[in-house]
């Protein structure tokens, strides 16, 4: 079902953009000028909170002091809602722009200050439709902290950031899709992402005399290298689970047999089912490897975010919406990932999709991944999500009877 008046609606976008684009981008450049790290938000949630309350809404403050949520229209409708996030990452800013980074390490490398400038854009033009009485429900908009250590959805839902909400959207930032092109996938599009490490111990002793003692870091390298292939051959190979060490430590001596070695790495999976399965089959795994070589092995096993899985009816809105506002053909597949993202937990307990947002402007050869400091986006890219996040939101609540 569309909107009375839905015809209009890609004029409506196109007129409100003409009076705020550059008001949005220029949010956009304030914020990246001075990001802040997980639950470190304030002057972002600030700023935010200011945009809001000039346009006559009411804001509410997370407990913990960085974050918030506002609500817009009628509560007597359906309730859906937008989500940012709004944290940056502990790295410096290495781009010659403006305006780059004045915080040192700590650089908007993912594209938040972008997912930031959208939802507050989708959000004053949806303010302005509630206005007019042409919104049917009632819209949330959800401006969460520290995404980057997977804690900030958790925190909006203890919160009830997420009570009475029908259903979620959000954008995220991706600079292998040309600006005007949006990714959709139904289905899992992130995967979960686990944080493991192995503390590994046992008598040291002098490395010409390895029969005397417990050879630990030959114990340690087999663990890092059997537990990985062990653990792709116990789960079915399409969940994608892989387990991959980002750090090692062991020794202190070259000719001296150390007593204690560590391992950390993250298990990632597309599959939630062999999500849930990971740890205690690790746990099984290490303990067989382990006690072939001798030592006692130690597993510190960090639950991080299950695997962002879409909603096929939210992927279908997001389609629907998408052919309107953009026409067709901007709608684009987009491939499933590894990385993590705490949208999940939203998705686990509502229906919902995370959408990529094209960032790369169109015939450029270089491509610079997220988390790099050099990574930067086409800001035509903000228009772009506005004219999607309001266009989605107004396709749900209006066709939420009719699924």
């Amino acid at each position: 079902m569309a909107p009375p008046g839905g015809n209009d609606l890609a004029g409506q976008l196109a007129g409100f953009l003409r009076e705020h684009n550059d008001e949005l981008i220029e949010f956009r450049r304030d914020v990246h000028a001075h990001p802040e790290i997980a639950f470190s938000e304030h002057r972002t949630t600030e700023k935010i909170a200011e945009r809001l309350t000039d346009a006559g809404l009411t804001p509410r403050l997370l407990s913990r002091g960085t974050g918030l949520w506002v609500d817009l229209g009628e509560a007597s409708g359906p309730t859906v809602a937008l989500r940012a996030d709004i944290d940056a990452l502990p790295m410096e800013d290495e781009k010659d722009v403006p305006y780059r980074s004045t915080n040192p390490e700590a650089c908007h490398a993912c594209g938040h200050d972008v997912h930031t400038a959208v939802v507050l854009g989708a959000g004053l033009f949806l303010a302005s439709q509630a206005d007019a009485g042409a919104l049917p429900g009632r819209v949330r908009l959800i401006f969460q902290p520290a995404e980057e250590v997977a804690g900030g959805a958790l925190e909006v839902m203890r919160d009830g950031g997420l009570n009475e909400v029908d259903r979620i959207f959000a954008l995220h930032c991706d600079p292998r899709i040309d600006v005007g092109q949006i990714g959709l996938r139904t289905g899992p599009i992130t995967g979960s992402c686990d944080h493991i490490q192995i503390k590994v111990s046992g008598p040291g002793g002098h490395t010409a005399r390895p029969h005397l003692t417990v050879d630990l870091v030959y114990a340690l390298s087999k663990i890092i290298t059997e537990l990985p292939a062990a653990l792709s051959r116990r789960v079915d190979p399409r969940s994608s689970l892989s387990l991959v060490w980002g750090q090692i430590t062991a020794g202190y001596a070259f000719n001296t047999i150390p007593d204690v070695g560590t391992a950390q790495g993250t298990i990632r999976s597309l599959d939630e089912n062999a999500w849930h399965q990971a740890p205690d089959l690790v746990k099984a795994l290490l303990d067989s490897v382990a006690g072939a070589y001798g030592v006692d092995a130690e597993l510190n096993y960090k639950r991080g975010t299950p695997p962002t899985v879409n909603e096929a009816t939210s992927i279908q809105m997001l389609h629907d919406a998408i052919d309107q506002i953009l026409g067709e053909g901007a709608a684009v597949p987009t491939p499933q990932s590894l990385g993590g993202e705490d949208f999940s937990w939203y998705v686990e307990s509502v229906p919902g999709a995370l959408a990529r947002l094209g960032t790369r402007s169109p015939g450029a050869i270089d491509e610079v991944d997220i988390h790099r400091p050099e990574f930067d986006v086409d800001e035509r890219a903000i228009g772009y999500g506005v004219k999607v996040m309001a266009a989605t939101t107004l396709t749900a609540l209006w066709g939420a009877d009719a699924h």
